[in-house]
């Protein structure tokens, strides 16, 4: 798997997502005290109207910022984008009022709504091979779950020494470090669009993302990961310290042992899609992640709590890494930041509607009632699924384009005068519709 780090453009490039990652959990430790510091016993408020400002950025912002992104250089982009995170993260110590948090934290989460889709739909353009790019995708997972573990530690390694405003300059030097880095390599530049209206390229990944078969089921495992992962974070302070009156260490091992899952299935998945195709490799990520909420209301002391919570994470890790290869196959090059866009927006929009549903019920009907609920919505989420995303999928197509003539290009490799072929189906400007299995039908304009 860490082959691919010879690659020398990748190299830098997960370099620079790991140091980001880094300075990012540094600011979400200092933002908490920040939080604390200016409204005392109701900083969990403050943080709570932060985390919907973050989830809202992203659902709101991810597709519009794609749109304009797609006629920019990658490279200036990227850099551009990483340094006005940096800037706000040195603003933020000297913030005095909580309107001024809810305004900053808003700039800094719509540059990494514009930031993550455009870094995530470059990386398949460098490790054009899909061995390459699963490994990728694994060693991203890998950096997301070594962050989860090591930015807590630091932060308290650091606090032991300066204030908690000096980890906000960590998270800015992070940010300043991956502009750096991009910087260092040459991208590979993206593919030339038509010219089309505003609406067109901000709502295209959508539509791309809502055509494609596998896609819908993507979607639908996005909402069972978010079901299942909303009750691990958020309701881990409760059960572990709400309900047992464990020490706040304790959370945070439990919070690990989430993340000790992640990093086992991430390490094991590039071997294990060797072997089998996504579809059920992902779906039986989700189903263990369901089985994970259904047991969770008998669990009766902190040890089976960190069992759990590790199958959890091999479960979440299992069911979204490939993702990216879901989104690769699904899409022309020129419409992969779009589409990338799309999965971040309604990625996140799942969690916006989990993470409150798992605190409501939490602590309305109590902890066993929110396992029951999310573990029962993962599981629907994976008969869904099922039904949306066909087991067999053949590489080429058979279709028709009616609306072409027998000499159109894109008809070169047909049989004369035909206007039937198949090959590798996407969701393009020739191919608006999925052809139904079976039958050649229409796929062009209207």
């Amino acid at each position: 798997m860490f082959a691919v780090l010879r690659n020398r453009t990748y190299r830098h490039l997960f370099t620079a997502q790991v140091l980001a990652l880094l300075g990012t959990g540094l600011a979400t430790v200092a933002l908490g005290l920040l939080a604390f510091d200016l409204a005392g016993k109701d900083a969990g408020i403050v943080l709570g109207t932060v985390l919907a400002i973050k989830m809202l950025a992203y659902v709101g912002v991810a597709p519009v910022a794609a749109a304009f992104a797609e006629r920019l250089p990658r490279r200036a982009t990227l850099v551009a984008l990483d340094v006005v995170r940096a800037a706000v993260a040195l603003l933020l110590p000297f913030v005095t009022q909580i309107w001024m948090i809810y305004i900053l934290i808003f700039l800094l989460q719509a540059a990494s709504a514009a930031f993550t889709p455009t870094f995530q739909a470059t990386i398949p353009d460098v490790l054009p091979e899909e061995r390459d790019y699963t490994n990728a995708l694994s060693l991203s997972r890998l950096a997301y779950d070594t962050e989860s573990l090591l930015s807590p530690v630091l932060a308290a390694a650091l606090l032991g020494v300066v204030s908690f405003h000096v980890l906000f300059a960590g998270t800015s030097l992070g940010f300043v470090a991956s502009a750096l880095l991009v910087l260092s390599v040459a991208l590979p530049k993206a593919p030339a669009t038509p010219k089309r209206s505003i609406y067109e390229r901000t709502t295209r990944g959508a539509r791309i993302f809502l055509a494609t078969p596998r896609l819908r089921g993507l979607l639908a495992i996005n909402a069972g990961a978010a079901a299942a992962g909303s009750m691990v974070l958020v309701n881990t302070v409760v059960i572990v310290q709400g309900q047992w009156g464990l020490a706040q260490s304790a959370v945070a091992m439990a919070s690990a042992a989430f993340g000790a899952g992640s990093m086992i299935a991430a390490l094991s998945l590039p071997r294990l899609l060797d072997r089998w195709s996504d579809r059920p490799v992902m779906l039986s990520g989700v189903a263990v992640l369901a089985l994970s909420m259904l047991v969770g209301g008998w669990v009766d002391g902190y040890p089976k709590l960190l069992a759990l919570w590790l199958v959890a994470g091999i479960g979440y890790s299992t069911a979204l890494t490939p993702s990216g290869r879901l989104l690769r196959r699904s899409s022309q090059p020129a419409d992969r930041p779009a589409l990338f866009a799309a999965q971040f927006a309604l990625s996140h929009l799942c969690w916006l509607l989990f993470y409150p549903l798992a605190g409501w019920i939490g602590s309305r009907y109590g902890i066993p009632a929110a396992f029951a609920v999310l573990g029962v919505a993962a599981a629907l989420t994976i008969v869904i699924a099922v039904f949306v995303w066909p087991r067999r999928e053949p590489k080429a197509l058979e279709h028709e384009h009616l609306d072409l003539q027998a000499d159109h290009e894109h008809l070169k490799a047909s049989a004369p005068g035909q206007t039937q072929h198949s090959h590798e189906f996407q969701i393009d400007d020739l191919h608006q519709r999925w052809p139904q299995s079976g039958s050649a039908q229409k796929t062009g304009r209207e």
